[in-house]
Parts: structure tokens; sequence; C-alpha cells
């Protein structure tokens, strides 16, 4: 208001300051800092375009620690908000349910995997199932096996090639499906979770929500090898680059 009281009725700074109750030095300020905000502006759409089930945490902590810039926090998400990004969540309705056994947390690397399975379609209408396992401790993705069928010695099969450059866990986490209770899987180490509470397997659950509404939603594949091509990609992108909260904005493979 002061500066176009000065432009349009001709009347000095000084009296425009003293009218509008505001100093001089704050008249003649100008930011220096715009440079920086067209970098952290343009940074910021292009993240969210590339992946657009990321909220400013996630935003954030790639260009933190992924990135490595040194932006203030508040100064970033400033910006967030004025380009109008901010994700919009849905409140959901809370059910009362009886209270499962509690969640137990890994204190290091290859105390517990967790398996699931998912399911989607092809282009022309065939299903496939995604046979994931992650390390608990980091949530390390260890491996997505992509097929029309995944049976018991599929599952076996890609564990035993886990085993090839990673230690055995002293306990596979997983829920009651037909290919984990067969007498070939039961002869590992494994802990099932109580029938109806997906909760006790929240790791692996979460996990597959991300790869949900990271790319499995997103893409729309003609054959299973490029399900699995991308699924191999998006694995290595997941553990190197994507940042994870659980460990404080890191990557799995960059946690400590």
């Amino acid at each position: 208001m002061a500066q176009q009281a000065v432009a349009h009725y001709a009347i000095s700074i000084r009296l425009a300051c003293r009218a509008f109750s505001i100093s001089e030095t704050c008249y003649r300020y100008q930011s220096k800092l715009n440079d920086d905000n067209a970098l952290i502006a343009e940074q910021l759409i292009e993240l969210t375009e590339e992946n657009t089930d990321w909220g400013f945490g996630l935003c954030f902590s790639y260009l933190r620690h992924v990135e490595n810039h040194v932006w203030n926090h508040k100064r970033v998400y400033r910006i967030y908000c004025e380009l109008a990004l901010n994700l919009r969540i849905k409140p959901r309705r809370r059910l009362k349910r009886h209270a499962p056994e509690p969640l137990k947390e890994p204190i290091r690397a290859n105390q517990v995997w967790s398996l699931d399975f998912m399911h989607d379609q092809l282009s022309d209408g065939r299903k496939y199932r995604l046979l994931n396992v992650i390390d608990d401790y980091r949530r390390e993705g260890l491996a997505i096996e992509a097929g029309f069928s995944l049976p018991t010695i599929r599952v076996v099969r890609t564990l035993n090639q886990l085993l090839e450059w990673r230690e055995k866990p002293l306990v596979i986490r997983c829920d009651n499906g037909p290919e984990f209770i067969s007498h070939e899987f039961v002869r590992w180490a494994t802990e099932y979770i109580q029938p109806g509470k997906p909760q006790q397997n929240a790791y692996i659950e979460r996990y597959n929500r991300t790869i949900r509404y990271s790319w499995l939603s997103k893409h729309l594949f003609d054959t299973l090898d490029e399900v699995q091509d991308y699924a191999t990609n998006w694995l290595w992108h997941y553990n190197h680059e994507r940042p994870h909260q659980a460990n404080k904005g890191r990557p799995p493979l960059m946690a400590a």
C-alpha cells in the first residue's frame, strides 16, 4: 500500500511509511532468495509430477538426504503450499475393533522378513500376482516376484535365491494364505499372524500400499515381462533413492 501511495500520489517515502506504520527499511527491502526459491519450486514440481503419491514429507526428505540440499523445511513448505501441491487427505471412518496382539519390532537386519501377495491385471484382462518380500528392520525391499500363478514352490524358490546373498532370517512373518501353510513352506521358521488381523503384518501391508500408489495403479502393462522389469527397476529406486519416514527420511540402504 505504501508503494502504491508513493507511485500514484507522488508523496514521499517517509510520509507513506509513517502513514502505514512501517519502517523505511521494510519499504526498501528486496528479497535475495528469489533464485533459490525458483529452484525449490522447480524441483518440487518435478518431484510431485514424477511421484504423484508423494507428500511434503517425502519431497523434503528427498531434497535433504538424496539431493543434499540444506534448505530450511519451513521455507520449502511455504513454497510447497504456494504452489498448491498439498495432497488432500480423505478422512476415514473409524471402526471399533478388538485389540490385536502388538506388532513385534525387529532390532537388527535379517531378524524378521515379511511376505505377502498383491493382485492386478494386464491390458488384455489376464490377472497376475506379485509376491513381495521385505526385511522389516529398515523396510528394505528384498524381492518382487511376478507371475500368473505363484504356488508354494515359487515362494520357496524366491526365498532360496535370496539366501544366496542374504543371511537366513530368524523368522518369516506372513498371513494364513494357502501358499504359506503347505508342507513345503512350514519347514521355514514361520510366524503366522492372527486371522483377520493384517495390522500384525503392518510393515508389508504399508509396503504394498506404496507399490500400489507408486506404480502399479499408474501403469497398464501388456506382458508379464514388462511387469517384472518395471518391478525390478522400481525396487532399486525404492531401496536407494526413495525417502522413508521410518528411517528418519533416508532410503532403506542409506539408513544406519
